[in-house]
């Protein structure tokens, strides 16, 4: 483990941004109706997907009424229905760097519209389906406050303990890096040591990171955020390595 693998944007800065997004409700309770909808069950004891997009709710202070409202729209009928599907676009960024972006959208038309402006105004081209997703792969994601941990050493004992594969330094927390099917195993392995979980999803991470430069890195991140902007946009990632030059640069925007 080494715990400093840089790939796509780093959690403390993507949260300090989302905070100020006015559709961060939104959107996190659209990923929460979709999950119930598409898992077939209310109670995220027996929907794996739904106990994920809760939590990720959860992280970004999503209250319990809007998280319950969210799970009872996956099941109504009439105005009450939700119909989101979920669609993926793919492309390149500037410097040739790999853009995938997951959607929840009632209308392809014009989220591929509003997903094609950003890619034009901001140096890039949206591709097909297929040309940028062998890059990635599908990874969970754990969140604990660092406080809870402030020892490195004890934190990689933790993840090893619990079946994690690696982590990452995210500011004010760690981010542990698992597979797709031992997500929820290593996030209750950590409850059960007494380490309370901030959040958990499923995200995708580059197979080889890119080298920018700082001045490319800006424009990519340019367009990862007019993208992450948009209200059918979940969530946008990318394969540039985020160096701590890099890392240091985008903060003083």
């Amino acid at each position: 483990m080494s715990g400093h693998s840089k790939w796509a944007t780093t959690k403390h800065r993507k949260a300090a941004q989302d905070a100020k997004r006015s559709a961060l409700f939104s959107k996190l309770s659209k990923n929460i109706t979709v999950a119930a909808k598409v898992g077939g069950d209310p109670n995220p004891e027996n929907n794996a997907s739904l106990a994920a997009a809760i939590a990720k709710g959860k992280s970004y202070s999503l209250p319990k009424d809007k998280i319950d409202t969210a799970i009872k729209k996956a099941f109504g009928s009439g105005a009450d229905s939700a119909n989101y599907e979920e669609v993926v676009y793919e492309g390149y960024g500037p410097a040739g760097i790999a853009i995938y972006c997951e959607a929840l959208t009632d209308n392809r038309n014009r989220t591929a519209a509003d997903v094609r402006s950003a890619f034009s105004h901001r140096g890039g081209n949206l591709g097909t389906t297929g040309s940028v997703a062998f890059q990635f792969e599908r990874k969970g994601q754990i969140t604990i406050e660092k406080k809870q941990l402030p020892d490195e050493d004890e934190l990689m004992m933790a993840v090893a303990d619990a079946g994690g594969d690696d982590y990452q330094d995210g500011g004010d927390d760690w981010v542990i890096i698992t597979t797709v099917n031992e997500m929820m195993n290593v996030e209750k392995a950590l409850e059960a040591a007494d380490i309370e979980v901030k959040g958990y999803e499923l995200v995708m991470v580059p197979t080889n990171p890119t080298d920018v430069s700082v001045s490319d890195a800006k424009k990519v991140m340019g367009l990862v955020d007019q993208l992450e902007e948009l209200e059918d946009l979940q969530n946008v990632y990318h394969s540039m390595k985020m160096t701590e030059e890099i890392e240091a640069a985008l903060d003083e925007e």
